[in-house]
């Protein structure tokens, strides 16, 4: 538990709730509190989207790559946490996964913590968002929807 007391207050209380949930990784951030601890150096923001999504999606400045899949097939990356532990500095380090709408960022916060990281979590609503009822993102909720910082190539 000395681990959560290190952490963020924001990140401490989502571990702590994570924990007492049974969640298998750190738990959830929403996208405003991610960019304010990203933005302030508390945390490392990690995109875990493809190459060609964050190519021609957008992405965040400045944020880090490591995909959880790669390609139009998306095909798991096998070496994803020894790649994220190696990028983010460690078992310790406090991490953000974003990836398109929350739901492949959890997969990778479960198998780094699988990997013994022990300070991942998933950016809810993702870079998009969620499918609105016509099969449209960023309607509704996502990262671009907040109106925070992003960039296209």
């Amino acid at each position: 538990m000395s681990e959560v007391l290190d952490l963020p207050q924001q990140l401490a209380a989502i571990k702590s709730h994570a924990e007492a949930s049974g969640l298998p990784y750190a738990g959830g951030v929403p996208p405003a509190v991610a960019w304010q601890l990203f933005s302030s150096g508390q945390a490392l923001l990690v995109d875990v989207r493809t190459a060609e999504e964050r190519k021609f999606v957008g992405h965040v400045p400045d944020s880090l790559h490591v995909a959880w899949a790669t390609g139009t097939a998306l095909t798991r990356n096998p070496r994803f946490a020894r790649e994220l532990e190696a990028r983010i500095g460690g078992k310790d380090a406090v991490a953000l996964l974003l990836c398109r709408s929350g739901k492949r960022s959890v997969l990778a916060a479960e198998a780094a913590a699988k990997a013994g990281l022990t300070n991942v979590f998933n950016v809810l609503e993702g870079f998009e968002g969620d499918l609105d009822p016509l099969q449209q993102r960023g309607k509704a909720d996502g990262w671009r929807f907040h109106g925070l910082p992003w960039v296209q190539d």
